[in-house]
Order: C-alpha cells, then structure tokens, then sequence
C-alpha cells in the first residue's frame, strides 16, 4: 500500500518544485549575491566573484565554439592555480566533463588517459608541456591542445595552438549556457590505480559533486567568506570538491604552485587563511619547519587530513602550533572523504595525547553519506563494534560514484550486494567510529598518492637480473608509506646493487613510484606458490632504514 497516495497533489515535478543538483548553481548565486568579494588570489592577480563568474561563462562559450558538446571530455594538467579553478565551473557550464590530470604522471600514463578518456580538448600548463609534449606525440587522435602561460612562472615552452586568455577572449559573456537537465550527468572525471596498475576511470555525477561540497562544509564547521589555500592538488578528486565547496561558502581560493613549509606559511599569514586540507606529509613537513616560519600566525587555522592515516603524534604536533586537525577519510570513488572523525563534547578533558589518538581513527559517516558499514566482505554481515574484529568498509549513497568510465565488469564488482566495497580493512568501535588496520588491496599510499604495487613490480620484472619481484608498503615517518621491493634474482646473473634497481626504476616509471627500500632474497610463499605479502610487509617494517638483506 503506498502510504503516500493521500499526498498525491496530481501534479510532475517541474521547475517551479524541482531542480536538478549542480555546482554551478553556487557559482551562479554567490556571484550574484557577493559580486564584488574577492574570489580568487594568484600571487599579483586578484579576481572578484563577478569577475571569476563572467570569465567562467566566456570560457565554457568558447569552449562551445571549438565544438565541445554534452558528453566531451576536456582535460587538463595544471598546478593549483586559478586557471585550474575556473575549469571546474567553465567545464560542466559547456555540458562537458573536466578530467583533471595528475601532474605527477610519466608520459605513457597520461597518454592512457587522454586516449581512454577521448578527450577533445587538453589545457596544459607550461610547467608541465614537456611531459605532455611527450605524451601526446604517442597519439594517432591527438586533442586540441590550449596553452595556460602562467605569467608567474618561468620555464617551458608553449605548445597548443592559443593560450588561455586568448581562447577567453573568443567566448560571450553573456552565453546561454545549457543547464543540467539530469543531475546524475557526469560532471568529471578522475583517474585512480587499482590492483593491475591500469588507470581505471572514475565518473562524478553533478549531484554528487553538489552533496559533497555541502558535505565537507558541514563536516569541517565552515563559516561563510573561508579563505582557502590550496595545498591539495585539484586535481585529488577534484581537490575534495573544494572548488565547489569555495563557491557555496562565498569564499577565497589561494592558489599555491607548489606546497613548500615557507610558502604555506606566508600564505596563512599574508591571506589570512582559515582553511587547507593535506596528506600527512605535508604536516610532517611543516611541523618540521623552522619556529620562525610559524611565528606570527595569530589567527584560526582548520586542517584537513587523509591519505595514509597520519600518526596520533603528528596531529598532536600540529595542533601545537595552534591548527585544528580534522581526519577525513575516502576515495576517489568517493569524491574524497566521505567518512570524517566527528569531535565530541566530551572529549575536551582528555589529554592532548588522547585527544590525537581519537583523531587518529577515520571516523563515522560524512553528512550526506547514507550508509557506512564494516562488515565480512564475503556475507557483508556487520561486524561487532568491539575495536577488534576486522573487516572491509563498505558505503553507499550520494557520495558514491557513478561508475567506472568504459569499464562494467569492475564496476559491478565494486557495487555487489548494493554497497561500495572499498577494499580497505578496519575495525568498528562501540561508539561507532571505524579504525583502519590494512588494505586488502596492496595499494601503497605514499604523501597522499596511490601506487599500485603490481605495476612497481611489472617494472621490476622487465630488469634482466630479476627472477621474482614483490612490492609492499613499508611505514614511513615522512612519506606516510613507501614501496619496498622484494627481490629475487635469477641465478648466474651479473651481480647488482640495490641502487642499480632504484635507477631502473627511475629510468621506467615515474619518480613518485620508485620503490625506497630493495631487500634481496627468496621469497615466501604458500603451497599453491603465491606470494605471503603479509610475511613481507612485517618483514619491511621490522628494518631499520640502514638495515637491507643480503
């Protein structure tokens, strides 16, 4: 019996009732509302929401001009600069999808991804033409490709067929761009490694990019006019739906090219910034800094903080110089974090040790998040909330992605029993805080960036000395995890050194993902002959770093 059949008012939804969810609608209305306030800062260039709306709006025109339409994918690879801000609004305002590429990529992984992606359009920032250059000259179907020729930086070269500002200058300021009809349309795209190392594609959904911004406002306490400084790369799914969550809230994005302790700290005290979210390395690196870079602060500073879960003791240190840590913890299926570790009143007594120690675990669900669970990843039966019994962590709702872009078999997979199988293992406390113990997926998550162990150790296989390889994280006080490579080498071969592996390694992949520590020597296995990784990992993190088997 439908209950609600007495509520019936015979009437569709429509416009006067019903709006598709969208992002843009908080670019639209903040514009409108605070037109004069400042939006974005660039070192020298300073630009108001009026400004930043009607450059946005010329930008998705003449976007529309060089035939982008509904369903196009446009990419780009750029620092955290306010160019890369505008994309995430001009993009989607042309009715395409923006796929925003890691920076940190060799050549033939972002080459993957423009191909996988189909993109029609790629902006590139001249920090990063040459990588591109050499990426692009692998292409039969190569995208138009738009220069961004930062005036704040020296070095590169221009290699597309007009630069940013020029391309702006072709659009109308006052283009009828389409509105969303259907907020589950994919508004981006986002490139994460699985277990195969091959780049899987992530699609976002206007709504979930609208709910995750007011999720993470919601979550982090935000008041309105935050000034935010970019020390997330943007393009971390989408900077956490930062972006858009700097929109809603009327705020201020500082850009920030590269995250150095004297930069993040001459930011916080020139801009006055309130807000910036960062992998624990970050934090490590500036709780290392020298006591004067921290002197002056005399202001609020909220962070932010996921990727390998971050030491009670460095939480602790942070909020020694007087910052307010938030742990959130998600995936770029996710649209970042969708689990956060919510404060308690209560917990204001215990003592700055205990205090980390809570903030150390991931937490409960995010506002607009429905479902968040540990449970048996083969029943999906609950585990107890004891703190001890293990299992994987599974969510579903509006936080979750669409899919994954070309690719049904997997995304099937990851959606089994109508939950999000997120792969990560953890424990359920009694208060209903979730804690992670492991990864079931050998995923290493070094200063926030996933490194498939099965692709280091594809690398690995193609050196001619090497009769086996395994890839584990070890724990590292800086980085947060590291690779360590296991090795075994063929019998008779020329004698090599731990060295010579890294600088193949160097030589074949990109530098983030070259393996720290080399261990040779058998390795263990079962009796069907698969490798016992467990062995491994608590074998690497017994050593010392000067300690390596022979």
């Amino acid at each position: 019996m439908n209950n609600n059949a007495a509520f019936d008012t015979n009437l569709d939804k429509g416009l006067a009732n019903y709006t598709p969810l969208s992002p843009i609608s908080f670019l639209e209305r903040t514009a409108s509302i605070y037109p004069e306030r400042l939006a974005t800062v660039h070192g020298e260039f300073r630009r108001t929401w009026s400004q930043t709306f009607t450059r946005c709006r010329k930008l998705a025109s003449a976007l529309a001009q060089q035939g982008i339409r509904g369903g196009d994918t446009v990419s780009v690879i750029a620092p955290n600069i306010s160019e890369h801000f505008e994309l995430h609004f001009a993009v989607p305002m042309a009715g395409a999808i923006l796929n925003s590429i890691n920076t940190r990529l060799d050549a033939p992984t972002i080459a993957f991804i423009l191909q996988h992606a189909q993109a029609k359009v790629v902006f590139v920032d001249r920090e990063f033409s040459g990588v591109v250059s050499a990426a692009l000259a692998t292409l039969t179907e190569k995208p138009l490709v738009i220069d961004i020729d930062d005036p704040l930086w020296d070095g590169g070269e221009l290699i597309g067929v007009m630069d940013y500002e020029a391309l702006l200058a072709q659009g109308d300021e006052a283009f009828d761009y389409p509105q969303v009809q259907d907020e589950w349309d994919a508004i981006t795209l986002n490139y994460t490694s699985g277990t195969t190392g091959d780049p899987k594609g992530v699609v976002y959904h206007h709504r979930g990019a609208y709910l995750n911004a007011i999720s993470n406002a919601m979550s982090w306490g935000m008041t309105q006019h935050p000034v935010y400084l970019w020390t997330l790369p943007m393009f971390h799914c989408n900077g956490w739906c930062f972006p858009w969550v700097i929109a809603a809230m009327a705020g201020v994005s500082v850009s920030l090219r590269h995250v150095r302790a004297d930069h993040v700290f001459d930011a916080i005290k020139t801009e006055k910034v309130g807000y910036f979210c960062a992998a624990p390395i970050v934090l490590n690196m500036l709780n290392s800094a020298d006591e004067s870079m921290k002197a002056g602060i005399e202001h609020g500073v909220n962070v932010m903080t996921a990727g390998a879960a971050p030491p009670a003791a460095v939480i602790a240190n942070m909020e020694k110089i007087g910052f307010n840590v938030t742990h959130v913890y998600g995936l770029t299926e996710t649209y970042g974090p969708c689990v956060y570790c919510a404060w308690k009143d209560d917990w204001n007594e215990a003592t700055p040790e205990q205090k980390a120690r809570l903030k150390a675990r991931q937490g409960v669900k995010a506002p607009m998040l429905e479902g968040l669970m540990v449970a048996n990843p083969d029943t999906l039966e609950p585990v107890a909330q004891d703190g001890q019994t293990i299992g994987e962590i599974f969510m579903r709702g509006n936080l979750v992605m669409k899919g994954y872009l070309k690719n049904p078999a997997t995304t099937e997979k990851a959606f089994a029993g109508g939950w999000f199988h997120s792969g990560d293992l953890a424990v359920w406390h009694e208060d209903g805080y979730i804690e992670i113990k492991d990864r079931s997926k050998d995923i290493i998550i070094s200063g926030g960036e996933n490194i498939s162990s099965i692709e280091v150790e594809d690398v690995l296989y193609r050196h001619p000395s090497v009769q086996e390889a395994a890839v584990v994280a070890k724990l590292d006080e800086k980085w947060g995890e590291t690779p360590c490579a296991f090795i075994t080498l063929k019998e008779g071969s020329t004698p090599i050194t731990d060295r010579d592996i890294i600088q193949f390694c160097r030589d074949n992949m990109a530098h983030f993902k070259v393996p720290k520590t080399i261990i040779f020597g058998p390795l263990p296995k079962t009796s069907t002959g698969k490798v016992q990784k467990f062995l491994l990992r608590d074998r690497a993190n017994s050593l010392t770093d000067t300690q390596q088997a022979s």
